[in-house]
C-alpha cells in the first residue's frame, strides 16, 4: 500500500518560523519515534524544544504498513499514522517544528551551534536522533513491493507470513537470526548469500542449518523481484555458472545491514565501526555522546534492537538525561557561591 501523511510544516510557514536569535535549553535532530518521544517529554518539562525534523519526517515507520507490536494499539496501527500520532502529541505540548533538514553543526562549547541552511539555531543541549536506514538492493521492483511482501524487519513482519514460503537475503549473524527466527511463522526459509560463505559465526549457522525449515542458497544475488500487487517471487543470478532461475517465495526480507544517519557528526562524535554514534555506559546518563550537552537516541545509535518501542524508550531517556544535564548546569560552584556572597 502507498501512504501519504501530512505532518505539520511549520518550517515552511514564515509567520510561524522559530527565531534564531534566540539561545534554547533543547534542540532535537530528527522526528523518528525516538526523537518525538525526547520532544514530548522535555516539552512537559517546560524545555521549549525545537525539533527540526528534516523533509522527511518520521523515520522508518513512513514506509510501514500495519505495526502490530508497538503497546497500546490492539488493532494495530499503520506506521505513518503512529508518526502522526506522536506528532501531534509533541505539538500539543508545545514542541516548534522546523521541517527541513540540518545543514552542518558545531557541537564544541557551551552553547551548541546547528545551521539550517544559512540560519544558525543554538542551544545548550542536542539530542541526535536522526536514526538509520535499511541497506536494500537498488531494485525498482523491490521499492515498487517494499510493504507488499518486501521487509527489511522480520521482528516487525514476520507474523503476516504464516505458512509461507519466504527468502532472506544476506550471510551474517542477523540473517542467521531473522531466518531462524522467520521459521516460527513460515513454512520455509531460504537464506540467499552471494558468496560461497557465511560472514556469520559458524555457531549461528549451525544454527540456521539444523532447521529443517531453512535452505541455503549460495553464489547467488536477487537480480528482480516478482509480482505485480504483492510478492510472488525473486529472479536469481548464480555468481559462478550465471544460471538465472526463479524462485516462488510469497516474502524477500532484507538482511544486509543499516546506515545510521550520522555524517553531520563526523569529526565531532565517537562512533563505532559501523558509524553508529557511541554513547555512555554510565545508567545515570546512558544517552550521554562523547561531547558534553550533546545526546543521542533511538537507531543512530542503536545497531542492535532497532525497534520502534526500543527507540521510543530511548527517546525518553535521552529526555530525561537533558534535563539532568541542565540542571546540574544551572547549579553554581562553591567559587560562585563564595563570590556571590562576597559581593
Amino acid at each position: 500500500m502507498d501512504f501519504q501523511l501530512s505532518m505539520p510544516k511549520s518550517g515552511d510557514d514564515h509567520e510561524n518560523k522559530p527565531n534564531p536569535d534566540e539561545i534554547r535549553e533543547v534542540i532535537i535532530i530528527g522526528a523518528g519515534p525516538a526523537g518525538l518521544t525526547a520532544a514530548i517529554y522535555t516539552a512537559r518539562a517546560h524545555l521549549k524544544p525545537l525539533m527540526i525534523e528534516g523533509y522527511f519526517s518520521g523515520g522508518q515507520l513512513m514506509d510501514t504498513t500495519e505495526v502490530e507490536n508497538y503497546p497500546g494499539f490492539r488493532n494495530g496501527i499503520m506506521g505513518p499514522d503512529l508518526m502522526a500520532e506522536m506528532h501531534a502529541q509533541a505539538e500539543r505540548f508545545g514542541t516548534e517544528f522546523l521541517t527541513k533538514d540540518v545543514t552542518k553543526v558545531d557541537l564544541s562549547g557551551d552553547i551548541k551551534k546547528v545551521w539550517v541552511e544559512d540560519d544558525l539555531f543554538q542551544a545548550k543541549t542536542v539530542i541526535i536522533s536522526t536514526g538509520a536506514t535499511a541497506n536494500y538492493l537498488g531494485l525498482e521492483n523491490e521499492k515498487r513491493l517494499l510493504g507488499r511482501g518486501v521487509s527489511a524487519c522480520a521482528t516487525c513482519d514476520g507474523f503476516f507470513f504464516q505458512d509461507k514460503e519466504i527468502c532472506v537475503i544476506g550471510g551474517d549473524d542477523s540473517a542467521m537470526e531473522e531466518a531462524t527466527f522467520l521459521t516460527k511463522f513460515a513454512s520455509k526459509v531460504y537464506v540467499i548469500h552471494r558468496r560461497d560463505q557465511f560472514r556469520a559465526s559458524k555457531i549461528m549457522v549451525k544454527k540456521a542449518a539444523d532447521n529443517p525449515k531453512i535452505e541455503f542458497i549460495m553464489d547467488t544475488v536477487v537480480e528482480d523481484v516478482l509480482g505485480e500487487d504483492a510478492v510472488t517471487g525473486v529472479r536469481l543470478k548464480n555468481v559462478k555458472t550465471g544460471e538465472v532461475t526463479d524462485l516462488p517465495v510469497e516474502g524477500m526480507f532484507l538482511a544486509i545491514g543499516h546506515t545510521p544517519a550520522t555524517k553531520l557528526f563526523v569529526g565531532q562524535l565517537e562512533m563505532n565501526e559501523k558509524g553508529y554514534l557511541i554513547t555512555s555506559t554510565d545508567k545515570h546518563n546512558i544517552t550521554a555522546t562523547s561531547m558534553p550537552g550533546v545526546f543521542a537516541c533511538g537507531d543512530v545509535q542503536d545497531d542492535h534492537y532497532q525497534q520502534a518501542i526500543t527507540a521510543a524508550g530511548s527517546g525518553c531517556q535521552a529526555a530525561l538525561d537533558v534535563e539532568q544535564y541542565l540542571e546540574a548546569q544551572a547549579i553554581p560552584t562553591e567559587e560562585e557561591t563564595s563570590m556571590a556572597a562576597a559581593a
